[in-house]
C-alpha cells in the first residue's frame, strides 16, 4: 500500500476544492478504490458533543455515536487511533455492519480538538497493521492540513 501516494492524491482533491463536503466524500471513494478487503470507509463528524455520519462509502451505516461508545466513540473519547483486530472482543462495540471484523479509527483535529474520525472497516480479522496505522495517521494529518470546514 503506497500511502504517500494516497496522500498527495488527497492533496490534488484539496486544491480543486478544500470544502470537507466533497473533499471527504472523494477521500473515503479513494481510500475505499485503493484498499484491498474494506467494506466501509468514511467519516464520523463530532456535532453536539457526539459523532454524525459523515461522507462514506460502503453499506449503511450508523447514524450516531456517543462519545466514548463503540470504536468510533472511544477514539474520539481517548483521542487516539483505536486499530482493533478483532471487533467482537471490543467491550462496548456497535455492530453497524455485521460483516466487519477488524476496524480502525484514526482522530482528525482542528485546533487541538477532536472533530471528526475516519473509520475504516473490514471482513477480514487482523486486515490492519501497524504499518496501515502509520500510513493513515499520515494521511489524515494531511487532511487535517488541506480541509476547510464551514
Amino acid at each position: 500500500m503506497d500511502y504517500e501516494t494516497l496522500a498527495k492524491q488527497l492533496n490534488s482533491l484539496a486544491e480543486e476544492e478544500p470544502w470537507y463536503v466533497p473533499l471527504l466524500s472523494n477521500a473515503s471513494a479513494l481510500l475505499y478504490d485503493a484498499m484491498p478487503d474494506l467494506n466501509w470507509a468514511g467519516f464520523y463528524i463530532v456535532q453536539d458533543g457526539a459523532l454524525v455520519l459523515g461522507p462514506f462509502q460502503g453499506k449503511v451505516a450508523c447514524i450516531h455515536i456517543p462519545c466514548g461508545k463503540g470504536v468510533c466513540g472511544t477514539a474520539m473519547a481517548q483521542d487516539a487511533t483505536q486499530r482493533v483486530e478483532d471487533v467482537h472482543t471490543f467491550p462496548g462495540h456497535i455492530a453497524c455492519d455485521s460483516a466487519s471484523n477488524s476496524e480502525i479509527v484514526i482522530p482528525i483535529h482542528k485546533n487541538g480538538k477532536v472533530i471528526a474520525v475516519l473509520d475504516i472497516d473490514s471482513p477480514l480479522k487482523g486486515r490492519f497493521s501497524p504499518v496501515d496505522q502509520a500510513g493513515l495517521e499520515g494521511f489524515v494529518r494531511t487532511l487535517e492540513q488541506c480541509i476547510q470546514w464551514k
